[in-house]
């Protein structure tokens, strides 16, 4: 049987109220970069530890005096520029034609006009290009100086969303942001979709762990059937890999 709605909706805001109380909301933003910028930064992104992206995303700015010169600039170029992150020889040719795309459609090589679209219309506008997927169109929106409330989905978020049965486990990533942004209260604000992202993917990165997550000291054990069933067969592993 499918489970409710409604039921699944207040589950979503008890996770959401028990790991704020863990990981302190609200989080400040750790981005504000206009909404070109953070495009480009979440493309550097896919696959790529922050670290290594954030330094990609430096280099660029540093050897390129604006975006348009990225966008004209010889592709084996750009991919030196960005070696660190995971596919340059990808991300280099794919991030130049993104950038052409937008200005074709838009006229200009900006984004600020999404300001003001409605984000299921900014969305769809942004994932008509492609190479933006549904993570990477939230993120824009979200995260830039937009500071719009969309839910972006990534790994650890979707991993916890998975093991607290807040979505199925046949879910992809892909699918899951519509499912997950449905089960948030509507009249939340950017800042709290933005708490709800945050604090889902932190447990993902410092407990809900891909492998031998810490289960025995998880905030909302009582509200996953995943970590439930390893405690129940004694499976409970140690404290040692981080702390929230």
């Amino acid at each position: 049987m499918a489970p409710d709605p409604q039921d699944l909706k207040a589950k979503a805001l008890v996770i959401h109220e028990k790991l704020c109380a863990v990981y302190g909301c609200p989080i400040p933003y750790f981005h504000s970069l206009d909404p070109l910028s953070e495009l480009i930064s979440s493309l550097l992104s896919h696959r790529t530890r922050n670290a290594e992206s954030g330094r990609a995303f430096k280099a660029l700015r540093a050897r390129y005096p604006d975006w348009r010169a990225l966008m004209n600039a010889d592709p084996h170029e750009v991919e030196q520029t960005i070696q660190g992150v995971t596919w340059p020889e990808q991300k280099a040719p794919r991030i130049q034609a993104v950038l052409r795309a937008v200005e074709e459609r838009h006229g200009a090589l900006s984004l600020d006009f999404l300001s003001e679209m409605p984000i299921a219309e900014a969305r769809a506008w942004l994932q008509s290009i492609p190479g933006i997927g549904p993570k990477t169109s939230a993120a824009v929106l979200s995260f830039s100086t937009l500071r719009k409330a969309a839910l972006p989905v990534d790994s650890h978020h979707h991993r916890v969303a998975q093991r607290t049965a807040l979505i199925p486990a046949s879910m992809d990533v892909g699918p899951s942001h519509q499912a997950l942004a449905a089960l948030l209260p509507p009249n939340w604000d950017a800042q709290q979709v933005y708490d709800n992202h945050e604090v889902m993917m932190l447990h993902g990165q410092r407990c809900c762990f891909f492998k031998s997550p810490a289960c025995g000291r998880c905030a909302i054990l009582d509200l996953c059937p995943t970590g439930q069933g390893r405690v129940g067969a004694g499976r409970i592993p140690g404290n040692a890999e981080a702390t929230p």
